[in-house]
């Protein structure tokens, strides 16, 4: 049984806390949070402490880490946490900056915990079934892979301001999902966007819909669209398009209810945002840590696939500043 950690209180910490509960190999014993009401209340509702973070990091009863903070803590938390010998699933992504996360990653290596990063959309059952059909030869060989990302809503420009950007914070999924498909890392990143959704977006100087082009060394091309703005729900989709067929994966839909009539056949809408498409995702996420931290196995997401994920990420932005494709620098 391990015990956990949890830092961070917030939305996103409140779902690992149910599947850290749920889960038969884990359970809740601490949380820690800035806002320390948030923390009370988490803790109290699952048995646990509420304490703070060294208490958390320092515990010698405590033998995981689930790191849900802002991003600017993810780093020196996965440094201390790993240091202290504990195991760690730390939220994408790794920091803002590709160089402290790769600074991170040295200092990570070296303590030698075991490190996972929350790339959760890899253990959706659909997108991780795609990678599954491909791997065993189902479509020849890989050519065109597209991913579709569209939220329903834009965030509050509040937290634009400090979230990295569009390509950081949330095109940085399908960066890693095209790592992950691909098996490879691109030669060059080709983006493009404009703020049409909300001005003040390109105000505070991000984006709000892009479009990036990856292109590989032997040919292969993929292409992702990010959109803040979908007004029927939350649009997640992959094709790959391979020598000998096509893979796809649609979105999850709110029912499975549809109506044919004189006038047409209508069906549900997407389910609204990520926590109702992934929550699936979550917990086979959790799952697939705690596994390999019993069993002693191979962590499914590296923290140097957070760093990969993230050098996409800095290449797209240098690309929609230059106008020019990017080459890619891990």
């Amino acid at each position: 049984m391990l015990r956990i950690g949890l830092l961070g209180a917030g939305r996103i910490g409140r779902v690992h806390a149910t599947n850290i509960a749920a889960h038969p190999k884990s359970c809740l014993a601490a949380v820690s949070d800035i806002n320390v009401g948030a923390a009370k209340d988490l803790a109290s509702a699952y048995n646990a402490e509420a304490t703070d973070v060294d208490a958390v990091i320092n515990s010698p009863v405590i033998d995981a880490v689930l790191i849900a903070t802002s991003t600017d803590t993810h780093a020196d938390l996965i440094e201390r946490a790993a240091k202290a010998g504990k195991a760690v699933l730390c939220e994408k992504p790794v920091d803002l900056s590709l160089e402290r996360a790769k600074a991170c990653l040295a200092t990570a290596s070296v303590a030698g915990s075991p490190i996972m990063i929350g790339f959760n959309r890899r253990f959706d059952p659909n997108f991780s079934g795609i990678k599954t059909a491909l791997a065993k030869g189902e479509i020849g060989k890989p050519e065109l892979l597209s991913i579709t990302s569209f939220d329903p809503a834009p965030p509050p420009v509040s937290y634009i301001k400090v979230s990295g950007g569009l390509f950081r914070d949330m095109m940085i999924h399908d960066f890693d999902m095209a790592n992950f498909i691909m098996g490879d890392l691109p030669k060059t990143v080709h983006a493009v966007g404009s703020s049409i959704v909300d001005p003040d977006i390109g105000a505070a100087g991000d984006v709000d819909t892009a479009v990036v082009t990856l292109t590989y060394a032997d040919g292969r091309i993929a292409v992702i669209k990010n959109s803040r703005r979908a007004v029927y729900g939350y649009d997640q989709r992959v094709e790959l398009l391979g020598s000998a067929g096509l893979l796809s994966a649609g979105n999850m839909l709110e029912h499975t209810i549809s109506k044919s009539t004189v006038s047409g056949v209508t069906s549900a809408k997407p389910e609204f945002f990520f926590l109702e498409r992934y929550m699936r995702a979550y917990a086979a996420e959790w799952d697939a840590f705690v596994r390999s931290v019993v069993e002693g196995s191979a962590i499914p997401v590296t923290l140097q696939d957070g760093v990969a994920a993230l050098a996409l990420a800095e290449a797209a932005a240098d690309s929609l500043v230059s106008g020019r494709p990017s080459s890619v620098s891990v």
